[in-house]
């Protein structure tokens, strides 16, 4: 059986760290990190991920983690951000939580259901946007008068004689 390799590569593309997959998943994203010189505050605030999450992920702590697809995308990001084999930390990490925690969520999605007492008592009624965007023409007619009355509009610009005589 083939093992994934993990390498994180440098900006002149020479690896920096060729983690053991016997170590596992958080140990192989210590050993990434800090073969790139990264710390877990900057790495958590380039990821927007907790120093909290991180290290618990480093430390494979999973009860503190997500579960699912969340821990999956938490993975790719993070393998993403330090330029590492994706696939081989994805791989890693369902040999480690098992395939039920790890893989994509395939249960049903249940819709929630509306009982009276949620749905609001007054309904909008559409009439409101009407009244705004009535609001809005008057205003531009308005200054659209107005402008044309105080010369500010060029001849050329009015084309009907009645709005000529507007001035």
């Amino acid at each position: 059986m083939n093992k994934p390799l993990l390498r994180a590569v440098s900006s002149n593309s020479e690896p920096l760290a060729e983690p053991d997959e016997a170590k596992g998943l958080g140990a192989s994203l210590r050993q990434i990190r800090n073969a790139r010189g990264i710390s877990l505050s900057d790495a958590s605030g380039r990821l927007k991920y907790s120093v909290r999450q991180l290290d618990a992920l480093e430390n494979e702590r999973w009860d503190e983690l997500p579960q699912g697809m969340l821990l999956r995308g938490f993975v790719k990001n993070y393998a993403r951000f330090l330029e590492a084999d994706m696939q081989a930390l994805l791989t890693m990490l369902e040999n480690q939580v098992g395939s039920q925690a790890a893989a994509p969520a395939s249960m049903p999605v249940q819709r929630a259901r509306l009982s009276e007492t949620d749905l609001p008592l007054h309904s909008e009624s559409s009439s409101r946007s009407w009244g705004w965007l009535l609001v809005i023409v008057a205003v531009v007619v308005v200054a659209g008068v107005y402008a044309i009355n105080r010369g500010w509009v060029p001849e050329s610009w009015l084309i009907f004689d009645w709005l000529k005589a507007l001035r």
